[in-house]
């Protein structure tokens, strides 16, 4: 299993101070954002990570990263030439994942508890069929990907409802077999012209071979200028 995060995209949200450079090298708290996913990686047995991102501040990433040394990683980069969604940023991967199954961190999300997302990997390494989603109840799901689930299915994942079923979203953090290349290139653009990972982890519910673990602990993406600060504030919480 190979490790990707992708951290790519315009920060449209946390303009203007995205102007200076991409969202993930934000300082939250006391780190660039994009240490957090990276230390998340770590936790799950990933010494070697591919890091997307786009061409405008690729640059800055290196400035940041170097090779990875410093944290304790190998670090590999690719670029995304245009905003063109998760999915297709994911897609950029293939030749990485080198025919074995991904486990895919967005760059700005930060877990409370890494050793949960650890055991999810073990568990699907155990089969090493399908994909796994990792749940979270908030309060203000209509921002996200929001799961109906029933038992230990999944039934659907619609995403950003204005009128959610439930208060699970999916979080930024999956693990797909190697059909995840094929399922991203049977996906058509959304009606904002980007690749959509939420239509490629329907297409998984669809198959009923997507499994889900719901998270504990605290989670918050860092999206947005009240994201962001929660995430300082959960960053500061786990240093402390």
């Amino acid at each position: 299993m190979k490790g990707i995060i992708l951290a790519g995209g315009t920060g449209t949200r946390l303009k203007p101070i995205t102007n200076v450079t991409n969202k993930h090298l934000l300082p939250v708290y006391n780190k660039p954002m994009i240490y957090y996913p990276i230390e998340t990686m770590k936790a799950c047995g990933f010494n070697e990570i591919m890091i997307v991102t786009g061409k405008e501040h690729a640059g800055h990433f290196l400035n940041v990263l170097g090779s990875g040394e410093d944290l304790g990683v190998k670090l590999f980069f690719e670029v995304q030439e245009k905003a063109g969604g998760i999915a297709e940023a994911l897609s950029l991967a293939k030749d990485f994942a080198d025919g074995e199954s991904v486990a895919v961190c967005l760059g700005d999300n930060i877990f409370e508890k890494n050793s949960q997302l650890a055991k999810g990997v073990k568990k699907f390494k155990e089969t090493d069929k399908g994909g796994m989603i990792f749940l979270k109840e908030v309060s203000d799901p209509e921002r996200f990907g929001v799961a109906d689930v029933n038992g230990e299915k999944v039934i659907e994942i619609v995403e950003k409802p204005t009128k959610p079923k439930t208060n699970l979203i999916v979080t930024g953090f999956y693990i797909y077999d190697n059909d995840i290349f094929e399922i991203i290139g049977q996906q058509k653009p959304s009606g904002r012209g980007e690749m959509e990972i939420t239509d490629v982890n329907n297409a998984y519910v669809k198959k009923g071979n997507m499994a889900f673990e719901k998270l504990e602990g605290q989670w918050t993406d860092a999206g947005t200028f009240e994201s962001l600060y929660k995430a300082s504030e959960l960053a500061r919480k786990n240093e402390l």
